[in-house]
């Protein structure tokens, strides 16, 4: 079984990776006022040219530029949508680890004009990203999912003068991310990645309840999602390939939701017009494999079989065990291998090393070979 040539790849990666040092003092200088724009984004270039050879390097077929502009995997993207804009409230996330709780803290948002794609977002940072992943290498955009925009703030989030309908509000925000895609292309991407804790949120009871108390539709909101991110990416350009990428959350290795995909499983697979879904099973609070059984025939699922959450190196042997696993409700040619999340979600990155990842990114490329090269 030969490797793939369209993405999603036999050995793949979620996106974002551990940002270096040098990039993380030139962001505080920035910060403090001492180091300006162009300065800064010379430091980012040259972080990217080396984190780009590295993924050459170990033998990925594709590469992202780490999301090492951004400070956090989403909401770079979201506060350059027109009509929504940060606000003085703040979002509290709860994460959890091995160790204990942890807190992540964020600008809420605020749809105050309609909602519409004013510029391309991240369109010369991805046009950087092209000029650097030399043949033989595809260089992956990834992005928030539509459902991001709406699930940090729901329908509180929504001035009602702006979208007394919120059908409206659904329609205009597909409609950003299908002229996104559009334009994303005309720029060289032919590999666009979603990013979307919700789908995966939702399986948690927890998660539930707390949508229901702020009133929102958690029993069907997955439904609502899915059409939704449909309705993105049904007119995309023919050689984009479309894939989401959906976790219980990351930051600083740890974790928001628990739960397997059972809750979403039917309705996500059958219907969620996507080339590939990157999911995370690399402990027992991801639940078990069964909901692939849902997969139809020419999706294919990344298996987030390699944790980012620490720098301990995966047995091979046991990635491969559990791929066999995996294959009992999927077939195996429809399966790839990919660490469960990104290493730095947010700038903060998670708890390990630089070498660890790369020994991990290692580890899935080798892995991929022996499985399907």
């Amino acid at each position: 079984m030969p490797l793939r040539d369209t993405p999603p790849f036999r050995a793949d990666h979620v996106g974002s990776l551990l940002r270096p040092a040098d990039l993380l003092a030139a962001r505080a200088r920035f910060a403090a006022g001492d180091l300006d724009a162009a300065a800064l984004r010379e430091v980012e270039d040259a972080a990217i040219r080396d984190v780009v050879r590295m993924q050459r390097d170990v033998g990925l077929q594709s590469a992202t530029d780490g999301e090492f502009r951004r400070t956090s995997w989403h909401m770079d993207f979201i506060y350059r949508l027109g009509g929504i804009r940060p606000t003085d409230d703040k979002i509290q996330v709860h994460f959890r680890n091995a160790e204990g709780d942890l807190d992540f803290e964020s600008a809420a948002l605020a749809i105050t004009s309609p909602v519409r794609l004013e510029s391309t977002i991240f369109g010369d940072d991805f046009a950087f990203l092209r000029d650097q992943v030399g043949p033989g290498v595809t260089a992956k955009l990834t992005i928030p999912s539509p459902s991001m925009v709406h699930y940090r703030g729901g329908r509180a989030a929504i001035d009602p003068a702006v979208y007394p309908d919120e059908e409206q509000f659904w329609a205009d925000l597909s409609a950003a991310y299908a002229e996104q895609a559009r334009r994303v292309h005309e720029l060289g991407c032919r590999y666009l990645q979603l990013d979307d804790t919700s789908l995966a949120y939702l399986n948690d009871p927890e998660q539930r309840r707390l949508l229901t108390e702020r009133g929102d539709d958690a029993e069907h909101q997955h439904l609502r999602y899915i059409r939704q991110i449909n309705a993105a990416i049904q007119d995309r350009p023919a050689g984009l390939s479309v894939t989401t990428h959906m976790c219980r959350g990351n930051f600083r290795s740890s974790w928001a939701a628990e739960g397997g995909y059972d809750f979403v499983a039917e309705a996500l697979f059958s219907e969620l017009a996507v080339d590939g879904f990157f999911l995370e099973f690399d402990d027992e609070r991801s639940g078990g494999f069964a909901p692939l059984r849902f997969v139809p025939p020419g999706k294919m699922v990344v298996l987030g079989l390699v944790t980012t959450k620490r720098g301990q190196l995966e047995s091979k042997d046991t990635l491969k065990r559990r791929i066999d696993e995996a294959a009992k409700y999927v077939p195996l040619e429809q399966l790839c291998l990919s660490p469960q999340c990104g290493f730095s979600s947010t700038v903060e990155g998670n708890a390990l090393t630089y070498d660890e990842e790369v020994a991990k990114l290692s580890l899935i490329v080798e892995t991929a070979q022996e499985v399907w090269g």
